[in-house]
């Protein structure tokens, strides 16, 4: 099943979002055909439960399906990371049987589009040093005041999982099931580097009601429903870059077979051979330590210093590539004619998003370390 899903995800990602991959970019959000095309292949609820429209599959197929959307688009892949994984899977292993009814079947067929809301303005890596309120009132609902930052597919979403502080410490803190309502409303979309068409803003909560049947898992077990799904995000998210640097090699191989330089394609000068030789290498060493740590996951042994390690090692080799085809192309890279201009900006978000670069380091060293 798994081979024929992801067989079925590269046809169409390469039919129908590879030729619009400027168009979507420009527009700054995923049209609702191709989530709804999504939801019918399948990918939008790939761990989630047959009765609710998923597949029942693992994190090796929900990473391979990522990667090969982040190849037609790098920035339909994170927004679709960010429904299918950072929402769907997180109502998947924390809701209740009420809660997945409600909520899972359209998100699955598309019909919705989800999203996760953690950092603030002065909430990114220390994600539990965040202002967001949520007061319990006579009737034990809550009540919500603050904002939330950077929060893909936010303009689009009708399902948000969101977390707020419900108690002092930083341990004080649950995650909610929330969808628009009075006291709830997003931003402007952010005018990013990158990833122009994942659709990015703020979300402001102004006196805004939550029922308590909106908790997802118990109150203050928002820090553990957040770590509980964290190991999981960070190995389906690293297949996004596994998808640009497959784009960045075939690109790369292409020009270097016809762009000609002293009457022969540059593809025949051993510098050029080196940079190609090198992008495959990456790709490939990337795709299997990929693999092997989505199968830890999928046999219940998610390592959390494999998963930084993994995302950490993807998102530098993706940005490597990245450079190297533009390099490859000389002026033609660096223009907006070609593709690997905007691989090199969408790629840089991978060493920010999901824990940055150095939160990554310090996990690994840490754990290698004993230290707590």
């Amino acid at each position: 099943m798994l081979d024929e899903l992801v067989a079925h995800l590269r046809s169409y990602a390469q039919k129908e979002i590879a030729p619009r991959r400027r168009e979507i970019d420009d527009l700054g959000e995923v049209p609702n055909d191709i989530w709804r095309g999504l939801g019918a292949l399948g990918a939008l609820g790939i761990t989630a439960p047959s009765q609710y429209g998923g597949c029942e599959l693992g994190y090796l197929a929900h990473a391979r399906v990522m990667a090969e959307i982040s190849s037609a688009s790098p920035s339909v892949a994170l927004a679709y990371g960010a429904h299918s994984n950072l929402c769907v899977n997180q109502i998947v292993l924390n809701g209740t049987a009420e809660q997945q009814a409600k909520y899972l079947p359209k998100l699955i067929s598309g019909e919705h589009v989800g999203s996760l809301a953690m950092s603030e303005p002065n909430a990114g890596s220390d994600v539990t040093s965040m202002k967001l309120e949520a007061k319990e009132d006579t009737n034990g609902d809550f009540i919500l005041n603050g904002s939330k930052a950077w929060i893909t597919n936010a303009t689009q979403s009708s399902v948000f999982v969101v977390y707020a502080k419900t108690s002092p410490g930083k341990k004080g803190i649950s995650a909610f099931i929330i969808t628009p309502r009075d006291g709830f409303s997003t931003g402007k979309k952010l005018d990013k580097l990158g990833m122009r068409g994942s659709a990015t803003s703020e979300l402001y909560f102004d006196n805004c009601k939550v029922q308590r049947d909106e908790l997802l898992g118990g109150l203050n077990e928002g820090v553990y429903v957040l770590m509980k799904g964290l190991d999981y995000e960070r190995v389906v998210l690293a297949a996004g870059p596994i998808g640009i640097m497959q784009k960045a090699l075939k690109i790369s191989v292409e020009y270097a077979q016809t762009r000609e330089a002293f009457g022969q394609p540059i593809g025949h000068f051993q510098m050029i051979q080196d940079k190609l030789a090198m992008m495959y290498t990456r790709l490939h060493s990337c795709s299997a330590f990929l693999d092997k740590v989505a199968h830890d996951c999928d046999l219940g042994k998610a390592d959390n210093k494999d998963a930084a390690a993994v995302i950490l090692l993807c998102a530098e080799e993706a940005t490597k590539s990245a450079l190297d085809a533009i390099q490859i192309m000389g002026g033609n890279g660096y223009t907006e004619e070609y593709d690997a201009a905007s691989l090199l900006r969408d790629a840089k978000l991978y060493e920010i998003g999901a824990g940055t670069t150095e939160i990554r380091k310090m996990i690994i060293a840490k754990k290698l370390l004993g230290i707590k």
